[in-house]
């Protein structure tokens, strides 16, 4: 499973929310096997998780942006994801 989540965190936001939508339509179709809706769902949560997280990290870059005297951008400060 760890190999599966590795993959996941190297996708792009895009592909991972596009990944996430193909399981959620594969749940509600109601068609798949309990066992293999269950791993559905994990991989879908750990789907979420990641575009969670790349949501936050935009979010906080763009707070970073430092506004002039005129209110407008004026520039950016640059974002550390650790801190």
């Amino acid at each position: 499973m760890t190999d599966a989540v590795d993959d996941i965190a190297t996708m792009s936001f895009e592909d991972a929310l596009r990944a996430l939508e193909g399981i959620v339509k594969r749940l509600e179709s109601g068609e798949v096997p309990l066992d293999e809706s269950i791993a559905l769902y994990e991989r879908g949560e750990n789907f979420r998780l990641h575009c969670q997280a790349r949501l936050d990290a935009a979010q906080a870059r763009i707070e970073k942006i430092v506004a002039g005297p005129d209110g407008k951008p004026a520039g950016t400060t640059p974002f550390d994801a650790a801190s």
